[in-house]
């Protein structure tokens, strides 16, 4: 589903839109661009990962010269070596946004993600919502382009690029290339034609050496500790398979821990679980296939902190204090547990 409006709207109210007149991306554009004036200050609101980065690259191309300035900001600390390696090869300027100081900007711009995303993104007004992730929470926006059906939101800008008239660079078609590599996981993932259009035209201006060399950035030594411990403590159930790694240093190693077990057959389910700071962060990966992580990942966790995804790859984060007491102390049991009761 595409939504774009340059009306105030509440994310409930999008949810109720079955159909909506075909836009196209000239008329997603020039709405887009529409938002801002010559001398508005720009933040570009993201958590920090492929999608986002190669995305925020896009809209800085689209809104050069228009705007006074821009900003990209994010509120977690980038620890993915292959993360790492995207910012430093490609030059990706961002600044942490507790660093920022947000009255000194007059738009907002989310990408690759929603203002019901995290607790740190509710407290901006966000003027512009750009995702492909299912619509979740309630919030207002003046301009929403959210289309779950896209495997990733550079799909997407591409679609703005090319509207707009504008060949990315070399830098900028390397970093959306390999975001869609990545959110549609070399294609086996969601995806539609859409965005095999967009991965084709990037196809013969993206650097692909440097693509291989992101790619090859992925874990450090000391990472294997954590694998070490999910083979430990891991339980297999009914082709369901369940880890939890106690505290981790980033909550990337959980997502890398969960893909590996994703491999393994006859494995239908997996759900890997570890502490960050204060709050509880749990993975789940299935086949997509008669199976929905996303409402899964909602249902047992959404009423107690954060919680969604695609059918395939979902995500939960909950502050440790809203567990109940008995989970407090919480294993594999405990995930396996508070997981089976909601298949």
């Amino acid at each position: 589903m595409v939504l774009v409006l340059t009306e105030v709207i509440c994310a409930t109210e999008l949810k109720k839109l079955k159909k909506q007149p075909k836009i196209t991306a000239k008329e997603r554009l020039h709405d887009f661009r529409s938002l801002f004036q010559k001398e508005d200050a720009v933040l570009i609101v993201i958590s920090a990962d492929p999608d986002s980065l190669a995305a925020s690259l896009a809209v800085k191309s689209i809104l050069r010269y228009r705007v006074r300035k821009i900003v990209v900001g994010y509120p977690n600390e980038i620890r993915r070596l292959s993360n790492l390696a995207m910012v430093d090869l490609l030059k990706i300027k961002a600044r942490r946004i507790k660093s920022i100081d947000q009255d000194k900007y007059d738009k907002f711009i989310i990408l690759d993600s929603q203002p019901s995303h995290n607790p740190m993104f509710q407290d901006i007004k966000f003027d512009a919502v750009l995702d492909h992730h299912p619509i979740s929470g309630d919030w207002e926006t003046s301009f929403a382009d959210v289309r779950p059906d896209y495997g990733s939101v550079a799909s997407m800008m591409v679609e703005y690029l090319r509207a707009a008239k504008l060949k990315p660079s070399v830098a900028i078609a390397t970093a959306l290339f390999y975001a869609i590599k990545v959110d549609t996981r070399n294609f086996e993932k969601q995806a539609n034609i859409a965005d095999a259009t967009s991965f084709r035209y990037l196809f013969n201006i993206a650097n692909k050496n440097l693509v291989r060399k992101i790619e090859l950035s992925e874990m450090r030594l000391s990472e294997l500790n954590y694998f070490k411990t999910a083979f430990d403590t891991m339980k297999v159930s009914n082709n369901r398979l369940y880890a939890h790694v106690g505290r981790v240093f980033s909550p990337d190693v959980l997502v890398i821990i969960a893909d590996f077990f994703n491999r393994v057959h006859p494995v239908s389910w997996v759900f890997v679980s570890g502490i960050h700071g204060e709050r509880l962060v749990v993975i789940f990966r299935c086949d997509g296939y008669r199976k929905n992580a996303g409402v899964l990942a909602s249902k047992a966790f959404g009423e107690i902190g954060s919680a969604g995804g695609h059918r395939e790859a979902a995500r939960a984060e909950v502050p440790l204090k809203n567990l109940d007491k008995q989970d407090q102390d919480f294993d594999t049991q405990t995930l396996r547990r508070l997981t089976r009761r909601h298949i």
